[in-house]
């Protein structure tokens, strides 16, 4: 998102918005008055831009203290090898968390926390978007072989309203489309990415390697999301979203600390006393069991946060394109005249006579 738009929406609400009952113009549209009172929240954009970055920064912090003191155990054992896990890490910590987080950052988000003054702008950034959206889309399905990512038919439908520039042709089959394929896809890479979160995490037996797992898994799976669908949430929700990645790892490194299954083995009493290694199995697969389970169902709630704030932003620029706000350019304008002819009337009474 350009700062020419954060920019826009950090303006404050108008205190001429009217009364609740504001009506609709002639044309039956909704006025942007009424979009402001049903979808428009007060929000301070630097700030929403400096809680991203406190919550990525923090999120960061925690997963190189991870690999940190993963790197030290190891090294501990053997220099060597404590030198090139620590390498590893490194790279691992740069391709698996920082590349993820530019390349969201860096697509596209729709600007639908808007004012009288702001609104004709973002709608002119929202259709750009919209356009950029629909070439992906084209793009990726004609020269990827089986994407399968979007309905073939849809796509096709798709370019043709891009070509002709039928605006409104081009909106239902992009909404079409994220209410069927991409639906129907972002569910499926939930489900794989909560499923191998589950098994690694299972594998894993360590609480720090759970907790970077949790982070790499959450940040990749938001970044293929983002990917599919084409743009990115608002940074006030994104913020949101990776302050859920941080809650997920802090709880995965707090399961991984705990002993769930011993304390379940101690409840057996003494059907396992007797088996020693009967009972450390039986410790092991539990604590296996549950942070593998804890870990999966954490990331299927992120993923499905994330395809709700994109689905409600998407709904949001849909409403507000279809906003008239030809009439606010026009009140503008009145009550500049108005203003002038004032200044000039109090001009001319305060000059002394001669």
């Amino acid at each position: 998102m350009s700062k020419k738009h954060d920019g826009a929406e950090q303006l404050p609400q108008t205190s001429a918005t009217p009364s609740d009952s504001a009506p609709k113009n002639e044309k039956g549209k909704m006025t942007i008055y009424e979009y402001e009172q049903k979808y428009t929240h007060r929000q301070n954009v630097r700030g929403a831009k400096l809680l991203l970055t406190m919550c990525v920064g923090l999120v960061g912090v925690a997963l190189f203290v991870c690999l940190f003191f993963l790197t030290m155990r190891v090294y501990e054992m053997n220099e060597y090898a404590g030198y090139a896990v620590g390498g590893a890490s490194l790279i691992v910590f740069v391709c698996l968390f920082i590349v993820p987080l530019a390349k969201i950052v860096n697509t596209g988000a729709f600007v639908t926390n808007v004012n009288a003054y702001t609104a004709k702008e973002a709608k002119r950034h929202n259709k750009k978007l919209r356009h950029e959206i629909a070439e992906k889309i084209i793009d990726l399905t004609a020269k990827v072989e089986g994407v399968g990512w979007y309905d073939s038919e849809t796509v096709g439908r798709l370019a043709i309203a891009l070509k002709t520039g039928d605006e409104e042709k081009l909106k239902q089959t992009l909404t079409e489309l994220y209410q069927g394929s991409v639906k129907k896809n972002a569910k499926d890479m939930i489900f794989k990415s909560s499923l191998k979160c589950a098994a690694y995490s299972a594998i894993s037996q360590t609480a720090k390697v759970d907790a970077a797992l949790v982070v790499f898994l959450n940040v990749q799976l938001i970044k293929d999301l983002v990917y599919l669908y084409g743009f990115r949430p608002s940074n006030a929700r994104f913020a949101k979203i990776v302050g859920r990645v941080l809650q997920n790892a802090l709880i995965a490194y707090g399961l991984g600390g705990m002993n769930i299954g011993h304390s379940v083995v101690q409840t057996m009493g003494s059907a396992v006393k007797g088996i020693p290694i009967l009972g450390n199995a039986i410790a092991a697969i539990v604590d296996s069991s549950v942070q593998g389970l804890a870990n999966g169902t954490l990331t299927t709630v992120i993923g499905y946060q994330t395809i709700r704030y994109l689905n409600t932003e998407y709904r949001l620029q849909n409403i507000l394109d279809g906003v008239d706000v030809s009439e606010t350019q026009e009140e503008l304008v009145v009550a500049c005249d108005k203003l002038e002819q004032e200044l000039k009337s109090k001009k001319r009474a305060a000059k002394p006579a001669v």
